[in-house]
């Protein structure tokens, strides 16, 4: 029996893109921000439905169900502390004294 390679893992493009750009637009970062959680709510949801197929013995690896759990978890938890650095900035903002 072998043991399929392991395979890294694939971000979507967007993600490495961090930092100011030339020619930002407003609603840029609320655009982003939506992005970010239709990403990881697909990502959800493809977790989901792979550990029914598993559940129901439709097919799958164990392993791939649980990495593919796993990744889904760590990017809710990515958004989770950007939402949290986004709102600690606002609060930050509306402390300055005018």
């Amino acid at each position: 029996m072998t043991t399929p390679a392991i395979t890294p893992i694939r971000l979507p493009d967007h993600i490495g893109q961090i930092g100011p750009s030339s020619s930002s637009a407003p609603g840029e970062f609320q655009a982003a921000m939506k992005n970010a959680i239709e990403t990881v709510d697909g990502m959800k949801r493809a977790s989901d439905a792979s550990i029914e197929r598993f559940l129901s013995g439709e097919g799958g690896e164990l392993h791939q169900v649980a990495l593919q759990q796993q990744q889904a978890q760590l990017a809710f938890d990515l958004l989770l502390q950007v939402r949290n650095k986004a709102v600690q900035a606002y609060q930050e903002v509306m402390r300055m004294p005018l």
